[in-house]
């Protein structure tokens, strides 16, 4: 096993473990198989545990198996708080203390604020307190190192790394990913400024493996290099010393193995010209039903009117590349639930966009093609719904600033 460095020099492997995909036994985790999968990565080096609050009993399961093995201390626990269900400070520490409870431990190494997707929501976090419990728990040595997960733009990923003294964070990134989300520019912004990188969804929850269609696994399966198509995106990742660990659900003792292997032989630089080459064949594959022609440049941006143009396309696209439950999920993500609306449908038409689009896309007719495609009836009132509750709370506050004025 490999391994990099956190903020503070400690030793990470390359390969994290991901406990959201522990095989279920019924409704329940087997924690039986579950066990000697984690047993195996932990013989094999891998020091890094993920898990959240929300993985329905991933926490019990991973605090029991290292109470087991007396691992706790030879470990390191990553967890996450469930910001999207706190309202107050309370809540804050009743939701702490059940996940310290469900670990067997009374500290965690790796803490984060779980699934950000807009700063507002860090900043809805601020004003009931959560830096000073922050700030408290780490003078105790209750938590080691806080950060945030992240699915949203990398405007605001960039926005909400610079506002705060992070240890870590944690980004969806992979070679389909590299310019969307927090993307290529949120990794390097990051390491520049010395916070380590989590990787999560380094095959995009099996897509990589599992939905590649045939051409880009013939590629695949005929380079010289023998690689598998999760060990190409594996080397994808390493090659880049920004990386800080990749996580990986395995739930099968194969897999481990498999995993272990790759992380202990790819290396920072190891990726020829060739090997570039033959990822960008395999995403012009994976790419070839796509409906806009976008790259994700965004040239056409900003937006006058606040449209989120690449974003949108890029979730048009994922309808027809992973499919439509798929795209549309990613669109409720990244576009429908940032503070400032991005909808296709505030564009007025002004046409500059199409004035900047190296690929001349007639970027005004796609945008009524998408939004008609990302925004059924159902999800209109499912984006509606979330975003009342998600910004209801600023808005009451305003008001009562005004009355009392």
């Amino acid at each position: 096993m490999q391994y990099r460095k956190d903020k503070y020099g400690n030793d990470l492997s390359i390969l994290g473990y991901g406990c959201m995909r522990f095989t279920k036994k019924g409704n329940s985790i087997d924690i039986d198989k579950a066990e000697k999968e984690i047993l195996t990565a932990y013989k094999a080096g891998v020091n890094y545990y993920d898990t959240a609050y929300i993985y329905g009993g991933s926490e019990a399961c991973l605090g029991e198996i290292l109470k087991r093995n007396n691992l706790r201390k030879k470990v390191n626990i990553a967890t996450k708080l469930p910001q999207y269900l706190i309202g107050s400070s309370a809540q804050i520490e009743k939701y702490f203390n059940e996940e310290l409870s469900r670990l067997q431990t009374d500290y965690i190494d790796y803490y984060l604020m779980h699934h950000l997707t807009d700063v507002d929501m860090w900043n809805k976090l601020k004003s009931i307190g959560i830096i000073r419990w922050i700030e408290d728990k780490k003078k105790k040595g209750i938590i080691r190192n806080i950060g945030f997960s992240y699915h949203g733009n990398s405007d605001n990923f960039k926005k909400i790394l610079d506002d705060y003294d992070w240890d870590f964070c944690q980004i969806q990134y992979n070679y389909l990913d590299e310019n969307t989300q927090a993307g290529v520019v949120g990794l390097k912004a990051a390491h520049e400024k010395g916070i380590p990188v989590i990787i999560m969804e380094p095959l995009r929850g099996g897509k990589l493996v599992n939905m590649l269609p045939k051409s880009a696994e013939r590629l695949i399966a005929e380079n010289e290099r023998g690689w598998t198509s999760a060990e190409l995106a594996f080397r994808w990742l390493y090659n880049q010393p920004e990386v800080t660990v990749v996580l990986s659900g395995m739930n099968s003792i194969k897999m481990v193995k498999e995993n272990v292997k790759t992380a202990a032989t790819a290396h920072a630089g190891d990726f020829t010209k060739e090997d570039h080459i033959l990822v960008k064949r395999v995403i012009k594959r994976i790419k070839k039903n796509e409906k806009v022609g976008c790259t994700g440049c965004r040239y056409c941006m900003p937006c006058p009117k606040g449209v989120d143009i690449p974003g949108i396309f890029r979730c048009y696209n994922l309808m027809y590349t992973e499919g439509k439950m798929e795209g549309r999920k990613e669109f409720v993500q990244t576009v429908g639930l940032t503070k400032e609306p991005a909808f296709a449908t505030q564009c007025i038409e002004c046409g500059k966009c199409e004035m900047h689009c190296p690929q001349s896309i007639p970027i005004r007719e796609k945008l009524k093609e998408a939004d008609k495609a990302l925004r059924p009836i159902p999800y209109k009132v499912v984006i509606s719904v979330a975003r009342k509750f998600m910004f209801r709370k600023k808005k009451v506050k305003k008001k009562k600033a005004k009355a009392r004025k």
